[in-house]
């Protein structure tokens, strides 16, 4: 099998690379460097007990500890957004992808097929929808948060092992746009284009149109940054996170399956949670 780092997973795709007889298993979202001490000098001297100061000394390292345990519980989320930030950014500047490897404390890892994506915005990000309908349009951001969304609540799991539980996505279901677009008769599937100039998707017509494909919008009921895919990204909550094109740009209704990047490298086209790429997940459904 030919491999590659992609735009699968992270989404912070996922992305986030993503098989012969199936893709190689890694290691979950919670894996790491090992959390322990290192060891103390060697010439360090023992402690000795000193009755006289040793509860004093006890009750200031003990607050001492509750107020910085305090003062993190404050301070994660913020330091949250400031690693993922810090390794989406690290990751467009890395063209071996080594920066995938990497977890942070939300458990995606960050992928990228391309040496740099461009960062779109509001001012100037559109979504095209065009081919075998009888009325293309483009939509900008506001155009996709004026529809009615939909809110699904399902873990993420990538092809490479790593899962992420309990993750909300946001967004516009492909069903949607795709009756606004008015799908004309001899259509069997759909392409999804992105903007960071390399990667593609693809699903059948009957896929596009579940109820848990989308258009997504927001993660975690915040926008998604431009890390994870933002601010609009490919969502099929059932299947394999590389199916979840980040940075989407296009969808193209077509006659029939093109393969996307990463089916062209070996991966399953149906790419199911646990019923694909020779592993046996459970499912995210």
């Amino acid at each position: 099998m030919r491999r590659g780092w992609s735009n699968r997973c992270v989404t912070l795709q996922p992305h986030q690379p993503e098989p012969t007889a199936g893709p190689p298993r890694a290691s979950g979202p919670a894996d790491g460097l090992p959390d322990e001490p290192p060891d103390a000098p060697p010439d360090q001297p023992a402690e000795s007990p000193d009755d006289s100061a040793g509860a004093p000394v006890g009750r200031r390292l003990v607050l001492s500890m509750l107020g910085l345990g305090a003062a993190g519980l404050v301070a994660a989320p913020a330091l949250q957004r400031g690693l993922e930030s810090f390794l989406g950014a690290a990751a467009d500047r890395d063209p071996t992808g080594l920066t995938g490897l990497l977890p942070n404390g939300g458990g995606f890892r960050y992928y990228s097929v391309a040496a740099s994506v461009p960062r779109k915005g509001p001012d100037d990000y559109r979504l095209t929808v065009d081919g075998l309908v009888d009325r293309p349009g483009s939509y900008t951001l506001a155009d996709l948060r004026r529809m009615p969304r939909t809110r699904i609540v399902r873990d993420v799991q990538c092809v490479t092992g790593w899962r992420v539980p309990h993750t909300a996505f946001t967004g516009v279901t492909l069903s949607r746009l795709l009756s606004a677009a008015g799908v004309r008769p001899g259509a069997a599937a759909v392409r999804f284009t992105c903007f960071d100039g390399e990667y593609s998707e693809s699903l059948t017509l009957e896929q596009a149109r579940r109820g848990d494909a989308m258009v997504a919008l927001d993660m975690n009921d915040e926008p998604i940054g431009h890390a994870h895919g933002g601010p609009a990204r490919l969502y099929v909550a059932p299947m394999y996170f590389y199916k979840s094109a980040k940075w989407l740009s296009g969808i193209t209704v077509t006659s029939e399956v093109r393969p996307g990047y990463w089916e062209e490298r070996g991966y399953d086209i149906d790419a199911w949670v646990g019923r694909s790429n020779g592993r046996d997940d459970a499912p995210t459904v």
